[in-house]
């Protein structure tokens, strides 16, 4: 029986009367000699619940799964909707190192995953040596090494849809009616070749995500947009290439052959990472952890434990 811990790392942030409470769950025993894996989820917005698949790794390491501020089970902050400034890329790495200051894991080897914007956090993170000198591994998932990357492997998989479906993108797109039925079933279309795969649509881990977006989009709507197709937030000019060659810890990239993080997204993690290696899983898209559950989890194990 693998033992579960949840509780609330308190946050504190400049510029708020109360401390924010980040919430975090624990899988397995921290206190064991084996080194923890701290799991960084998505959206931003998308919670952990979604990355729940990795718990398959808890028979051999405990892993630590967390909702960033603004999301989940941690505090929201709607009133800071469309506020930039607030919600940074520091922001979250601040709490990031609260969470390990709180946990005890500052002066302790840590491997970390971060998957999609969680894996661009990590990327910052681990880039800042002041912060992880005690970072063992590094697993990037279906992540972007800038958002320049990344629209042009979005741009290439949007022209492959359906010409009714492009159609009814640029007629919403144009007039800003993010919200119109007709938008919503052309971005499923999308969702169904590149977020995930698997069948019956949507999967418990899909809507997981889906349903945090729908209960609190603040941080998802100020910091990408209103779709993954439509980049209007505060990380549409987003770059950390230059910050990657300062990475010293062993990486793995993963992705999927039907990823919204197309391989041009993921190959500057390739290219300026001293260390690294990259896996492609076929049949597999954004979620690949879902879609090929068991070979991205042998993947993952293989890298932690080789």
């Amino acid at each position: 029986m693998v033992n579960i811990k949840e509780g609330i790392a308190e946050f504190k942030v400049p510029g708020l009367d109360q401390p924010c409470q980040t919430w975090y769950k624990i899988v397995g025993d921290l206190n064991a000699s084996v080194t923890p894996l701290i799991v960084i989820h998505g959206g931003p917005g998308a919670c952990h619940d979604y990355l729940l698949p990795l718990t398959d790794l808890s028979s051999s390491l405990p892993l630590v799964f967390y909702d960033q501020i603004g999301n989940g089970r941690s505090t929201h902050l709607p009133e800071k909707d469309g506020d930039e400034k607030f919600w940074s890329v520091e922001l979250f790495k601040n709490e990031l190192d609260n969470l390990f200051f709180h946990l005890g894991l500052k002066e302790r080897s840590i491997d970390v995953y971060g998957h999609s914007w969680g894996g661009m956090l990590a990327a910052e993170w681990a880039a800042s040596p002041s912060s992880s000198s005690n970072l063992r591994r590094l697993i990037i998932s279906s992540s972007l090494a800038s958002m320049d990357v990344w629209r042009v492997g979005i741009t290439a998989l949007r022209k492959k849809l359906p010409k009714d479906v492009q159609e009814e993108l640029d007629r919403a797109e144009e007039k800003k009616d993010f919200e119109d039925p007709k938008y919503e079933a052309a971005i499923e279309v999308f969702y169904k070749r590149h977020l995930s795969l698997a069948r019956p649509w949507p999967s418990e881990e899909v809507q997981a995500a889906l349903n945090w977006f729908a209960k609190d989009p603040t941080t998802y709507g100020t910091m990408y947009g209103p779709s993954e197709l439509y980049i209007s937030g505060s990380l549409r000019d987003w770059s950390c290439i230059p910050l990657l060659s300062a990475i010293s810890a062993p990486t793995l990239l993963i992705n999927g052959s039907e990823d919204e993080a197309q391989d041009v997204a993921m190959q500057p993690f390739f290219d300026h990472i001293k260390r690294v290696k990259w896996v492609t899983l076929d049949g597999a898209a954004h979620f690949s952890h879902v879609d090929q559950r068991e070979k991205h989890m042998q993947h993952v194990a293989a890298f932690l434990t080789g």
